[in-house]
């Protein structure tokens, strides 16, 4: 089915709403297809039963930020040390994503669905969550296009090119990431107060989709989920009810919904055994979400001046703590029988450069290899023409087995210590690490502002995370006056060169990107945006909840029908 949308006229059709839902988003007769009533009454009732833990969950969320802010560090939980130490393994891997070797993502856009899907990849994660900018349209034509990548009938017509897409006829097994709990729909009310965001991804797909999945993709399972941002285990706990809370209505067996926890926040290290467990019945796995791990390291320390980061481009994998940190995932993960999935690739094939598209994909290469010998058992790419180089990194070290579950335990990782996952990144602080933040969060942000939340910047595939350490490390610098010791000038980070930077950097957007983009484009408003952000007294938990509000279009509705 080709996604077409209708034109909105105020008060002459309203969503058929369930009592005490109120959907504030444009109406739209497609969009109305996914919200039945039926639908948001399933949405409704998990909102209900789940709120209040939700609410708790991010309570002791902030809880836990007070203590880091007055000087304390993450660490494991002694009163969950029997889980550790116990032996116990999560359910076994369905059949259908034992083989996940290659995995590529990106937004639930259509086009980006078909071509995700059709790419050779082993698994398409379609996601809501950092590459998606959270508006009424990107979500509502989002669940439409995976209702009908699940049946089979998505089709796309480009007509710049005037060529159609289509569906092969394998295709890669899909998975979804909804949002974080942290989010709200504010497009949706349930009992006059807005929606979880998680919760309205989670219900509309699975309400609509459960049944073709399990049929055509997941062999008898399903559906497959990837779960964002978590710091706690109470939080995967909460996913768990809703799972079955889930599988109760859908009347199918318990430990059909599967699931894959990005570990992608420094709290949740600590906690990655509690996670599995919580979700034993229920998990395929844990992946390293290194670019937001990154984010939340700074932003757990953001009191602590001891602990800054140098420039970004130098915190890779070859950091002590972020090499700890995917080894004990790896442990972790083969010791429960689960998978342990590797961290993203998102470079984009450089087409009118040669020499320097070989040296990113050389890069590319190595830090497959890395991975797969260290045991992981699968990748992420942000582009289909890295999937060669990521399958033959994999099946060149895996050959025919599906994964690496059994063959590598990692057994010497068992020793890794709260200090190696703590350890201080080394390296330098520069100018143009101060620069390429803020070169970077205001193009991403402007982009982000106009509906695009997945944005090829500087031959990367930017997402949210990105922006965010380049918001949060600008921050910290700023508010303790760093030395850019890189630079050997002595030069220390202040609000008014920071001031400076943002003029500047604005000339260089605008030079890169033409004036008529720069026009046309929301960069004067991002630059504004994330200016304030960087600047401000206490750092915001998330970049994209605070500007969140700019997105939102609130649309009238009927009264005669209230």
């Amino acid at each position: 089915m080709e996604l077409e949308t209708s034109v909105y006229r105020p008060n002459v059709a309203v969503y058929d709403s369930p009592e005490g839902v109120e959907v504030r988003g444009r109406y739209d007769q497609v969009f109305a297809k996914i919200l039945t009533r039926e639908a948001l009454g399933f949405v409704a009732e998990l909102q209900r039963e789940f709120r209040g833990h939700v609410r708790y969950a991010m309570e002791c969320r902030r809880d836990a930020r007070r203590r880091y802010n007055s000087g304390g560090i993450p660490g494991f939980d002694p009163s969950t040390k029997f889980i550790r130490d116990g032996e116990w393994v999560c359910a076994s891997v369905p059949p259908a994503v034992a083989d996940r070797r290659v995995e590529i993502t990106g937004p639930v856009e259509r086009k980006m669905i078909i071509n995700a899907l059709n790419s050779g990849a082993k698994v398409f994660m379609a996601d809501f969550e950092d590459a998606l900018s959270p508006s009424w349209e990107n979500l509502m034509k989002g669940q439409v296009n995976l209702k009908d990548a699940v049946d089979g009938s998505i089709t796309f017509h480009d007509k710049s090119r005037n060529k159609v897409y289509k569906l092969n006829d394998q295709t890669a097994k899909l998975f979804v990431r909804p949002r974080g709990w942290h989010l709200p729909e504010a497009h949706i009310l349930i009992d006059g107060e807005p929606a979880t965001g998680c919760l309205v991804d989670f219900g509309l797909y699975f309400f609509h989709n459960y049944a073709k999945f399990r049929q055509t993709q997941g062999s008898g399972y399903g559906p497959f989920f990837y779960l964002p941002k978590m710091e706690h285990s109470r939080e995967a706990k909460i996913w768990n009810s809703v799972f079955e809370r889930a599988e109760k209505m859908a009347g199918i067996e318990r430990g059909s919904i599967r699931a894959t926890v990005l570990i992608e926040t420094l709290p949740a290290v600590f906690q990655m055994n509690e996670i599995l467990y919580e979700l034993r019945d229920h998990s395929v796995g844990l992946n390293c979400g290194r670019w937001d791990y990154i984010f939340s390291y700074v932003k757990t320390f953001q009191s602590h001046p001891d602990r800054l980061l140098p420039d970004r481009v130098l915190v890779g994998m070859g950091q002590h703590f972020m090499r700890s940190y995917s080894d004990l995932l790896i442990r972790t993960c083969h010791n429960r029988g689960v998978h342990a999935m590797g961290g993203m690739a998102a470079q984009i094939p450089i087409r009118d450069d040669p020499k320097a598209n070989e040296m990113a994909l050389e890069l590319v290469r190595k830090d497959k290899l890395r991975e797969v010998r260290a045991g992981h058992d699968g990748t992420w790419a942000a582009h289909p023409g890295l999937i060669p180089i990521c399958m033959d990194a994999f099946t060149g070290h895996m050959g025919k087995n599906p994964n690496q579950i059994k063959s590598m335990k990692r057994e010497d990782a068992s020793a890794i210590t709260e200090e190696d996952l703590l350890q201080i990144p080394r390296g330098v602080r520069t100018l143009e690490g101060l620069r390429l933040n803020t070169r970077v969060g205001i193009q991403y942000l402007a982009a982000w502002l106009t509906g695009s939340g997945s944005v090829p910047l500087y031959n990367l595939m930017e997402d949210a995370a990105t922006a965010e350490i380049s918001r949060v490390q600008n921050w910290q610098w700023i508010r303790y006056g760093v030395e850019l010791d890189g630079d050997g000038l002595g030069v220390r980070v202040s609000k008014e060169l920071f001031g400076r930077v943002v003029e500047e950097e604005m000339e260089r957007i605008e030079r890169e990107v033409g004036k008529d983009k720069f026009k046309r484009g929301m960069y004067k408003e991002a630059s504004k945006m994330f200016t304030k952000q960087c600047t401000a007294a206490e750092l915001d938990d998330f970049l994209t909840l605070a500007v969140y509000n700019h997105i939102v279009a609130h649309y009238p509705i009927n009264v005669s029908r209230l």
